[in-house]
């Protein structure tokens, strides 16, 4: 049997199933995310309620009658728009303008019909279904159009592109007529998790959205690579309107590009309380300079629209970041190679050492300049730290400070290093913990080797990262009593290669993976 996954149609066997489905098509997919499921098209064009016409003086948006009298006529309108495509303007004047004609079953009525402004009618010319026309009401008027008898021919209504619709004339023609698809359109379609619900002949199934960059905002597009990062969003905030995904919520980013905030709009919030915070438009939003645009979804919408609160769901971008911290040279070279960046080596060049910085550091610089510099080191000289989930608000500064919360390897540079103390202090960020509670703090009489401790709000140096290389039973890894101590995890490689550091020089951290 034939179904589309994604856009695309593929044969599966009959009793086939979503998991099936996507093993035979090899379609993204993380479980535990929602799919979408619509049983046919059919189920999408009943729902679709607007129709842009497009001519070579702009376009024309119509919306179609919610009159019971007028359904006939509107099944008529979305079974056969399309044959309207390519025909001309008929004729033009300052009551109507008419496009056609395309052959219907239709049949004609001889009476008169008031009209009012923007009505959209079908009208069949010499009371002839071989002569059907859409006629644009401008004005008010009277007329004998041979209409159907159901609802005064009357179809639609002209929502957009007034100013169009006056500047046409003879001579123009249809360019093309494509449905308006919006969150209506898809909402009654199923939002599915069961992996192993039973597939039938026609059924569309969604299991991504591709989030196409947009380049206009360098800067930004690297906060939309980190938040999809995983593979996987989560929602965090569900209006009728947009979707609000908040897991970076207070890193901020420069204004770039912003304008009309469409359907499908992929922002990010550069300013105020919700800096940070990034939505997908279900609908149409007016512009705000304080939306950057990121990007536009250009698959899945289907997903968007039937999302829910807390639900996941699978992403990608397209083109994807250029991200080469973590790898070692070798790979890194081999990603670059079939992205067609040249690759630049520095530090240790050999095969085996791990990239801990690269420049250009965003995508879109690199792209731009077809090339990119890595700076690697040795694997045994980035240090490997365990970060606990006891210290959620601590953990979260920590990995804002290192940059861990963007990139796979993050910095901390040496604030103090003194010989015999046994024990090193990296810089913080006063800003940044501002307001950081005590949270886990220490409950024992000692505290080992290689705990990473934060000093939090109590003392004055609140911010600052530390660790010790042998256990201390008066203070924490800062130097600070254990109740100004925030513990965020241990150190799991070599404490020697901290201790070897001098102050200035920089640490390269990364987190134990799963």
């Amino acid at each position: 049997m034939l179904i589309t996954i994604n856009g695309e149609k593929i044969e599966i066997a009959d009793g086939s199933t979503i998991k099936d489905a996507i093993q035979i098509s090899n379609a993204p997919y993380t479980p535990g995310c929602i799919l979408c499921l619509i049983k046919g098209e059919k189920e999408i064009e009943k729902n679709i309620n607007k129709f842009k016409i497009k001519t070579p003086k702009g376009s024309i948006i119509i919306e179609m009658a919610e009159e019971l009298a007028a359904k006939p006529i509107v099944d008529v309108w979305k079974k056969q728009y399309k044959d309207f495509i390519g025909c001309p303007i008929r004729w033009s004047s300052s009551t109507e303008t008419a496009m056609g004609p395309i052959v219907t079953d239709l049949e004609p009525s001889h009476n008169e019909y008031k009209y009012r402004d923007l009505e959209v009618i079908l009208s069949l010319s010499g009371f002839s279904n071989e002569s059907t026309h859409i006629i644009f009401s401008k004005d008010k008027h009277f007329s004998i159009y041979g209409v159907p008898d159901n609802n005064r021919g009357v179809f639609a209504n002209v929502i957009g592109g007034r100013k169009t619709l006056n500047l046409l004339d003879e001579g123009d023609t249809i360019l093309d007529i494509e449905p308006v698809i919006e969150r209506t359109t898809t909402t009654d379609s199923a939002s599915v998790s069961n992996l192993d619900t039973e597939l039938k002949e026609g059924y569309e199934l969604f299991t991504y959205i591709e989030i196409e960059p947009n380049f206009n905002s360098p800067k930004s597009v690297e906060h939309l690579f980190s938040l999809i990062d995983k593979g996987t969003i989560e929602v965090s905030y569900e209006a009728n309107s947009l979707l609000g995904f908040y897991q970076l919520q207070g890193i901020g980013r420069p204004l770039e590009d912003y304008g009309p905030r469409r359907r499908g709009t992929v922002t990010m919030r550069n300013d105020g309380t919700g800096i940070g915070k990034v939505f997908i438009y279900r609908e149409d939003r007016v512009t705000s300079n304080s939306h950057t645009i990121i990007g536009k979804v250009s698959k899945g919408m289907e997903l968007v629209d039937s999302a829910k609160l807390n639900e996941k769901i699978t992403v990608r971008a397209n083109p994807p970041r250029i991200m080469t911290l973590n790898k070692t040279n070798a790979e890194a070279e081999r990603f670059l190679k079939a992205a067609g960046i040249e690759h630049i080596r520095e530090g240790f060049k050999d095969d085996d050492a791990v990239v801990v910085a690269q420049n250009p550091e965003t995508t879109v610089e690199i792209l731009n300049a077809g090339k990119v510099t890595t700076t690697a080191y040795p694997d045994d000289k980035i240090t490997v730290i365990e970060v606990t989930d006891k210290a959620p608000r601590t953990a979260w500064y920590f990995r804002r400070l290192t940059g861990l919360i963007e990139k796979p390897i993050g910095q901390l540079k040496v604030h103090f290093a003194f010989p015999g103390m046994n024990m090193s202090i990296f810089e913080g960020d006063s800003k940044m913990s501002k307001g950081l509670i005590p949270e886990n703090t220490p409950n024992v009489d000692t505290l080992e080797a290689g705990v990473v401790g934060v000093t939090n709000m109590i003392k004055k140096n609140v911010g600052l990262v530390g660790v010790r290389f042998e256990s201390n039973s008066d203070f924490g890894p800062t130097a600070e009593p254990f109740e100004a101590t925030n513990i965020i995890g241990k150190v799991v490689t070599d404490l020697e290669l901290i201790g070897e550091l001098k102050e200035g020089e920089i640490l390269y951290v990364r987190e134990l993976s799963d």
